[in-house]
């Protein structure tokens, strides 16, 4: 496991900031990961774990600490829960967008519309990634997880990890710690056999953003080819050539706020309920019934509504940046905050900043990072 010469974390990350760090190891196998980690656990030094660093935000300064970065890789074909799903089991250093190519070539459906998601296996379940109606959580079996609190290895089933929207218990929030510190080893998710042919499409989600019609079918491959498409024009896959997509994705998540505050925001916010509108039932037993029927209880229901559209009609426009900064949003997408070339993580900083306090002013809603913060502060 062998140390390399120092790499300063703004040649680590797609958002391209970040200070140097006092050592940097690479981990290429699941042994050498679990045990450089749990060395500096027990020497209780800072450290910070490191795959594709596409969702991290890192300040200026030095890094006072050990950078671990995740180089594992490979896919172990494991029997499905039934003959037409098979399981893989992928190294948590392996490429996110290499294993979406490998299952598509394989002809398994499950992942195929989070295409060009840049970053690695491991970070996957970390903040549940997804893109057009698919998400980690609808094909996660389980990971394996090796706990800061007791260095042990163990195989967490994906329905303990508290996964929901671009969440779970081992994320560190913004301003929190991560409900379960821990490191993901490997991930095992279950896919679908359907091959090669064409095949209708259940996602309304996906049928949308594609422009299928609800009877169209196509394939895994015009799939993916066509989510990579969109995503480019939204700079959301990497481009050395493109500042555009020197980005950490979308910086800001889409808002989980309650259906009355959704009723609070213009008609035309774009909203997405979580859960289904469902009128509540009572059973009351004949031999019971006094007359009087009992006022039902109704669920609160909350509601997804676009950060980019409220940063939009906040009047911030795509490529807005301020006089001089190397700072800006994105010239094709609003929820991207880009580094224009060298920009410093304090510019970020300053122009995210302006859109929480803009976005707050008109709609009464502080947007939320999406990153992991490290060094830095909004």
């Amino acid at each position: 496991m062998p140390d390399i010469t120092p790499v300063p974390l703004s040649e680590l990350t797609t958002l391209r900031t970040g200070g140097l760090p006092e050592r940097t190891i690479e981990a290429r196998t699941p042994d050498e990961l679990v045990s450089v980690l749990r060395d500096l656990w027990g020497a209780g030094e800072p450290w910070l774990v490191v795959g594709g660093g596409s969702n991290l935000f890192v300040g200026d300064e030095p890094f006072e600490g050990t950078v671990v970065l995740v180089r594992t890789s490979g896919i172990e074909e494991l029997p499905g829960s039934r003959p037409d799903t098979v399981r893989l089991r992928v190294q948590a250093g392996h490429d996110w967008d290499a294993l979406v190519a490998e299952t598509v070539a394989r002809g398994l459906a499950g992942i195929e519309a989070m295409s060009g998601i840049p970053g690695t296996v491991g970070a996957a379940p970390v903040q549940n990634i997804g893109a057009y109606g698919q998400e980690v959580v609808q094909t996660l079996v389980e990971v394996e997880l090796l706990d800061e609190s007791t260095g042990e290895v163990s195989t967490v089933p994906a329905s303990d990890l508290g996964l929901g929207f671009r969440t779970s218990v081992l994320k560190q929030h913004y301003g929190s710690v991560p409900e379960r510190p821990a490191v993901i080893v490997s991930v095992t998710l279950e896919l679908h056999r359907v091959g090669d042919g064409d095949r209708p499409i259940a996602g309304g989600q996906l049928r949308g953003a594609l422009g299928l019609d609800a009877d169209a079918a196509v394939s895994l491959r015009w799939i993916r080819e066509h989510v990579l498409a969109t995503r480019a024009r939204k700079g959301m896959v990497l481009d050395p050539e493109d500042p555009d997509t020197w980005s950490a994705g979308s910086f800001f998540q889409n808002a989980i706020v309650s259906e009355a505050f959704a009723r609070t925001l213009p008609a035309e916010c774009p909203r997405w309920p979580l859960s289904p509108a469902i009128d509540p039932v009572t059973v009351i037993p004949l031999a019971a019934f006094d007359g009087v029927v009992p006022t039902p209880v109704t669920e609160r229901r909350e509601v997804k509504v676009s950060a980019a559209w409220l940063i939009e009609h906040a009047g911030l426009s795509r490529g807005f940046r301020f006089p001089r900064s190397r700072a800006g949003l994105s010239t094709k997408h609003t929820l991207a905050l880009t580094n224009r070339g060298r920009a410093t993580a304090a510019e970020i900083a300053e122009l995210a900043r302006f859109v929480q306090n803009r976005v707050q002013s008109e709609f009464g809603l502080l947007l939320q990072p999406e990153p992991v913060l490290v060094n830095v502060e909004l």
